[in-house]
């Protein structure tokens, strides 16, 4: 596989890549190069982090060395999101979540290497680079990079100014020459890109997954279980979700529908070498068969393909796609019940 090639498995599917030089330039020099993602473990995966979980089989098949990190310091120090408590078992349900998420995209989970944030960010080296960060970087500056990330408030807590400094450590601490994450990330890499250089790593190529839309309109959260289809939705709680989702005809702009068949569903149907079928009624023309996204949302805004056609199939597709991480995750219910023990313990 030449350049050009690997080139276009990192970036495809990406909202924005910085920069596409410095990534060819680094894909020509290096056979394996490092990519990380890192991941705080706090509220229950949904479907919007498998999007961006399975950008990481591009990145395998394209030879780079991957590292998942459980950023479970992280997951507490953002505004206390995950009490301190259950770290540990949120950390195992990520963990286990992601292996699914990354076999249903066709890769090797084994492939990748998983850590955590207290494995290596409680070191004195470490720490001593946090204190020098820390007393280099102004509150202005942290709370800006870390804005689209760390939960705001009036009178901010330390703990979400440290976020955006030790984010950009763990570029150092883990060697990676690729930061990967949601394009919500962006303020506190581009603080990486600025400052890492004095901190003994270099500035590095930074990709950024798109944010899907939630199904109710606006941005998807984890904290709101109607703006999104968790893992461990059956098929119908699926099917339902889609069908009462925001999905106004010949619309794509926020339109949650079509951005899970388009960063999600297609990417797995092709590679499988699969189409997607809308079943439509004789009368009203029948059967439509779509080999790529592209032909389905030009007739989604032409008007030829209804949203009334559309959610049913979406529902069924979606469904499939995490079929198999539902499987793994229901067959662990000790691992919910134990990170999420109001909603998944005992007499729930």
């Amino acid at each position: 596989m030449d350049t050009a090639e690997r080139h276009e498995l990192v970036s495809r599917h990406t909202e924005e890549v910085v920069t596409e030089e410095e990534l060819s330039e680094l894909l020509d020099d290096e056979p394996a190069p490092s990519a990380y993602i890192g991941y705080a473990p706090t509220g229950e995966m949904h479907i919007g982090h498998f999007t961006t979980m399975r950008k990481l089989a591009d990145f395998l098949r394209a030879s780079l060395d991957v590292t998942v990190l459980i950023a479970d310091l992280h997951a507490h120090l953002d505004d206390e999101k995950s009490p301190f408590d259950l770290l540990d078992a949120r950390s195992e349900y990520y963990e286990e979540a992601i292996r699914g998420m990354i076999d249903a995209a066709g890769a090797d989970p084994d492939d990748v290497e998983f850590i955590r944030g207290t494995d290596f960010e409680l070191d004195e080296d470490y720490t001593l680079e946090l204190y020098r960060m820390a007393a280099e970087t102004t509150i202005s500056r942290s709370q800006r990079a870390a804005s689209e990330v760390v939960r705001e408030s009036d009178s901010p807590k330390l703990g979400g100014l440290l976020y955006p400094l030790m984010q950009n450590l763990d570029v150092r601490a883990l060697e990676a020459d690729i930061a990967y994450g949601g394009v919500d990330q962006r303020g506190i890499y581009m603080l990486g890109r600025e400052i890492l250089p004095d901190h003994g790593w270099k500035a590095p190529v930074c990709l950024f997954a798109p944010l899907l839309s939630g199904l109710t309109g606006g941005k998807m959260s984890a904290s709101e279980s109607d703006t999104s289809v968790t893992l461990t939705d059956d098929r119908d709680a699926v099917v339902e979700k889609i069908q009462g989702a925001y999905c106004p005809a010949e619309e794509v702009e926020d339109n949650g529908v079509l951005e899970y068949l388009n960063h999600l569903v297609f990417p797995i149907l092709e590679q499988e070498e699969r189409s997607l079928r809308v079943e439509r009624p004789e009368e009203y023309g029948g059967d439509l068969v779509y080999d790529d996204y592209e032909a389905l949302v030009a007739d989604y805004v032409s008007g030829e393909l209804h949203p009334a056609d559309l959610k049913p199939a979406a529902g069924e597709y979606i469904s499939e796609v995490i079929d198999p991480v539902r499987e793994r995750l229901l067959d662990r219910p000790d691992l919910l019940a134990e990170a999420y023990p109001e909603s998944h313990g005992d007499g729930e």
